[in-house]
């Protein structure tokens, strides 16, 4: 059956999804359970999706990138979740954060950090969670203080992917303590390499295992204000549009991942006797493979059209949050009912269904929970 065809996708998109999916089906497939089991970064796929010209090429042409679009990534994600959440998000996140340079960087700093990335000879990262915040954005306490032409930075981040790897980051952090909670906040520029920025690995996670995250902390680490991506104190704004976009790739990160979910439980009903007969030939796994195939056709539709709105900037927010939380929670969904219909073969872990199980579990917390989604598509409904 083939859940992901190019019906819904953007004649110009669909050029790109082709190339993403033969990517996954020779590099990201046939390695998944591997790294799923040995949990090591995949530096190999990492460096083939750089030379495909797959990864990092969000960044426009003229700094080295192709410039792809948001419905060319959301095509892309859909194939290469559905091979494998873990070894795809090692691929998005090499340049998680160069949106924001690209976006609101001066020409220098686009130069001397987009470039590299786009060309496949550094990878980037984004800091924002820290141990006791999540989803507040308003709420990090990391602070940036300024020093005559430096900030001197002081706090923790956690959660952060490429926080060990990276060659730099895209820093949030505090540098007002005003109670203008949506003005004391700016992003900056942090090389990995400079004195005082110390990272290291969370411990294994139960899924995406081939993707690492990293617990940082800044002891007086110093940067030049030169650093400073766009002004000072406009870093929640910048953070805000960012996660936008972000919000809609996240949607593609679910419809992957229940695409794995039903091709897995399909294949498998279709191959099992019970009771001396096909297993989906009983009307109750039917019923449940039906409700699988409704859900998810109705999660990519909204989130399509959440793409459209989103690049439009059309109440970016309201759309981008029902498309992440109608995606990621349909993708929970379906591994379930996945399970329920492999039985006890559903808890071996050499078995694809477990892998997805553990994986939707993660998609519908990063980039802000659910329960917080919910409250972003009650309060920036249209005309409210």
């Amino acid at each position: 059956m083939e859940l992901l065809d190019d019906s819904v996708v953007p004649e110009e998109a669909r050029d790109i999804k082709q190339e993403a999916r033969e990517f996954a089906e020779e590099h990201i497939a046939p390695n998944a359970e591997e790294y799923y089991r040995t949990g090591d970064y995949p530096h190999e796929i990492l460096e083939a999706g750089q030379e495909a010209n797959l990864v990092a090429q969000d960044i426009p042409e003229e700094w080295g990138g192709r410039g792809l679009s948001l419905h060319e990534l959301l095509a892309m994600t859909e194939e290469f979740y559905r091979a494998d959440a873990g070894i795809a998000l090692t691929l998005q996140l090499a340049s998680f954060g160069c949106e924001i340079l690209y976006d609101h960087g001066n020409e220098e700093q686009k130069e001397e950090y987009l470039r590299p990335v786009a060309e496949g000879d550094q990878i980037s990262g984004l800091a924002v969670s820290e141990p006791e915040t999540g989803s507040d954005l308003s709420g990090v306490s990391t602070f940036a203080e300024k020093d005559g032409d430096e900030y001197v930075i002081n706090g923790e981040k956690y959660w952060i992917g490429n926080g060990v790897e990276a060659d730099w980051i895209t820093l949030y952090a505090r540098t007002d303590d005003s109670d203008n909670r949506y003005g004391n906040h700016t992003l900056f520029i942090v090389p990995t390499d400079i004195d005082g920025y110390e990272a290291e690995h969370i411990p294994e996670k139960m899924g995406f295992r081939a993707s690492k995250q990293a617990h940082i902390t800044f002891d007086d680490a110093r940067i030049p204000e030169e650093n400073v991506i766009g002004f000072e104190g406009n870093g929640f704004l910048m953070l805000a549009e960012f996660f936008n976009m972000g919000r809609v790739v996240v949607a593609g990160h679910g419809l992957g991942l229940a695409a794995a979910a039903i091709e897995e439980a399909w294949d498998f009903t279709h191959e099992r006797e019970q009771f001396g007969r096909p297993v989906s030939e009983f009307q109750a796994v039917q019923h449940g493979l039906a409700d699988m195939l409704i859900e998810f056709e109705s999660a990519r539709a909204l989130t399509w059209r959440a793409a459209d709105k989103v690049a439009n900037h059309e109440d970016s927010g309201y759309w981008a949050a029902m498309a992440k939380t109608k995606a990621t929670e349909t993708a929970v969904d379906c591994a379930e009912q996945g399970m329920q219909f492999h039985g006890g073969r559903s808890v071996l872990t050499d078995r694809r269904i477990s892998r997805v199980y553990r994986d939707v579990r993660i998609p519908v917390i990063y980039e802000g929970a659910s329960e917080v989604q919910r409250n972003l598509v009650y309060g920036q409904r249209p005309g409210t």
